[in-house]
């Protein structure tokens, strides 16, 4: 296989969707309400912290679209630049924050025997 994740993926959209009918309308649902632009946050704010957690889950088709749509809303490169930054420190900050679970773990594990 010379791709893992490829744009002709897209081509089985109908497949997942028509597999579990209930579910990818829940889905949709949520993801137009989310993304509705009658919000009280502008859309190219929604827009811009789609692109920031599509940036954490590393979703290549939601980073895609959400710059896409970004751009659509008015979004510069600059503003761009800014989210791509913000959402690094924050995962990077997440790390972080599960070192300190990470250091109360040890601790409640006690002390290694030898």
């Amino acid at each position: 296989m010379s791709e893992y994740q490829s744009p002709k993926d897209r081509a089985y959209v109908d497949t997942l969707v028509n597999a579990a009918s209930k579910e990818a309308a829940a889905f949709f649902n949520l993801k137009h309400t989310a993304e509705r632009k009658d919000g009280v946050i502008p859309i190219k704010y929604r827009e811009l912290m789609s692109v920031a957690v599509a940036l954490t889950t590393q979703c290549a088709y939601c980073i895609e679209s959400h710059i896409k749509n970004a751009v659509e809303a008015g979004a510069t490169r600059e503003e761009i630049a800014e989210t791509v930054f913000i959402a690094a420190a924050l995962r990077a900050g997440g790390a972080v924050g599960n070192g300190l679970l990470a250091m109360r773990l040890f601790e409640e594990a006690g002390t290694p025997q030898i």
